[in-house]
């Protein structure tokens, strides 16, 4: 019982990571397509003053999860990081490269350095949230399991890619209309018609690389597959698909403020209908919640320091949130938001 209860809190913390962190990668992937540097200044511009007050503290679940994994899960740790050192090693390569380069690039005065800098935060924002989503995949379909080596085929398969093109898609989703949201509250009207048009975009690449990965996961993953298809999986399958359509909506009728939330209701339902697809596994079919899981002493205790942490954090956080998405926090200058010339191609998106 206290086994699943710390699983639980583990799959919330990924959940959390997936929503807060997806946004800040999301807002990466839009910063490496934003063109060179005249093209790409505005939507950078909204990038860095939308990112600056929280893209710290989303790592916070990360480090969350990662603590009750080893803590409370040894032997999925030790399976997990065994097996796909190298994935997991390019992806936490990935952030250290994209908090530097984010860090760096605004204070920096050479062009050149700022480029650099630039172009390692825009390249990591993309590659971190893929080899994650890789982990994940080859975790899902069971390739994976207490004892496998190190190899690339315990990863590289297509089941795992698609996965890992599907995280990258979902962040790119969760950019997107936060970006539109940002930019509305800004009053900057060129750049939510710019984001808005790309969150369009990605709406359809979702559906696009999520169909790949149903039909891929029925022949690669059938214990997961089973677990969309049947029972609370299947429900919470729904709620995404219900949350990802009024997405959809939202964003065509310009209502990007409400859309923020059916987006991260479409990514938190998603993580949860893949957690509970799982059950009784950690690791289809081969690690069970319960021959995972450590000490009950351990358990106990970790379960005990998760709810203080939480108390004490998750009130904290969640105001940073609030009072970054109402305005509370730095606002644009009118000298960030002055043109210095035409973008192309905001015009013609923002009608």
């Amino acid at each position: 019982m206290i086994a699943d209860l710390v699983a639980v809190v583990m799959l919330l913390a990924v959940t959390a990571y997936a929503c807060a962190g997806g946004t800040d990668y999301g807002a990466g992937f839009w910063d490496l397509t934003a063109g060179g540097a005249e093209r790409g200044k505005r939507p950078r511009w909204l990038i860095d003053h939308a990112m600056a007050p929280v893209w710290e503290v989303n790592n916070v679940w990360l480090i969350f999860a990662l603590i009750i994994m080893w803590t409370g899960f040894p032997v999925l740790f030790q399976t997990v990081f065994t097996a796909m050192w190298l994935p997991l090693a390019l992806a936490a390569l990935g952030m250290v490269l994209r908090g530097a380069g984010f860090a760096l690039r605004k204070p920096s005065s050479r062009l050149a350095r700022r480029r650099l800098y630039g172009a390692a935060f825009a390249i990591a924002s993309v590659l971190t949230p893929f080899f994650l989503g890789v982990a994940v995949g080859a975790i899902a379909s069971g390739r994976i399991a207490p004892g496998t080596e190190a190899s690339a085929d315990a990863w590289a398969t297509p089941a795992s890619l698609l996965f890992g093109l599907l995280t990258v898609a979902g962040t790119a989703l969760l950019g997107a209309v936060f970006l539109t949201a940002d930019a509305a509250r800004f009053d900057a009207p060129d750049l939510v018609g710019y984001f808005r048009f790309r969150a369009l975009l990605s709406l359809v690449a979702v559906v696009l690389i999520a169909v790949g990965v149903l039909l891929v996961t029925r022949g690669d993953a059938p214990h997961v597959w089973h677990g969309l298809t049947h029972g609370a999986g299947l429900a919470l399958a729904v709620v995404s698909a219900v949350f990802f359509a009024a997405t959809g909506l939202l964003v065509l009728r310009g209502e990007a403020r409400w859309a923020r939330f059916s987006a991260v209701g479409t990514v938190a339902a998603a993580v949860f209908a893949w957690g509970l697809a799982q059950r009784p596994y950690l690791i289809p079919t081969s690690l069970t919640v319960a021959d995972a899981a450590g000490d009950p002493q351990t358990l106990t205790w970790l379960s005990v320091v998760s709810l203080v942490a939480l108390l004490l954090v998750a009130p904290a956080v969640f105001l940073l949130y609030w009072m970054d998405t109402h305005g509370e926090l730095e606002s644009l200058t009118e000298s960030d938001l002055r043109r210095t010339g035409p973008t192309r191609g905001d015009t013609a998106e923002g009608d």
